[in-house]
């Protein structure tokens, strides 16, 4: 792992992915532990996710749907505090139990939305799933049932995370280098 410069920003190694791969399937094992019998609905938030999910239904051992609605709120390095619907669902989730998929919960402004989206869906159960969770800027009231890995506040990218669009395809994570 070497530091890479996206546009006119450098990132600095930061979890490798062998590790990424350890932890999404322990929340695999635990979501499946925890859903006997059960055939959920897993959405994935577009676009930083798209791995996550990826590896995740791999590693999931049952039956499952995967659907997929695209939300933003990041412009740059900064979110912007406004979350948009950009793709929203057409699945009838009325009774099914349906388990989000994020890539990562900073503010939790996102989550918020994603609560807002469902409310009105009757799903038999929601629950939360988040690869990386940074717990010091989460400022919400709002239930998140499975946390892959609390991080510090820095920026990160690589695994379908992205700096402006760059970066997703990266197999590791990387964070901002400071200084």
């Amino acid at each position: 792992m070497d530091t890479v410069k996206l546009h006119d920003k450098f990132f600095t190694p930061f979890i490798d992915a062998k590790k990424i791969d350890t932890i999404v399937e322990k929340i695999a094992k635990k979501i499946a532990d925890d859903l006997k019998g059960e055939q959920p609905v897993f959405i994935g938030i577009l676009n930083g996710s798209f791995m996550f999910i990826a590896d995740f239904v791999r590693h999931y051992k049952g039956n499952c749907e995967v659907s997929f609605v695209k939300l933003s709120s990041y412009q740059g390095t900064s979110t912007t505090g406004k979350v948009k619907e950009l793709v929203g669902l057409q699945e009838n989730l009325e009774g099914k139990t349906v388990v989000i998929l994020e890539d990562i919960i900073d503010t939790g402004n996102t989550l918020q939305e994603i609560y807002k989206i469902f409310e009105g869906k009757k799903v038999k159960t929601l629950k939360i799933a988040t690869l990386f969770f940074k717990p010091e800027i989460f400022k919400k009231d709002l239930k998140i049932d499975y946390i892959g890995l609390s991080i510090p506040n820095k920026f990160i990218v690589g695994y379908g995370l992205d700096y402006d669009g760059l970066g997703r395809n990266l197999s590791d994570i990387y964070q901002l280098k400071t200084s």
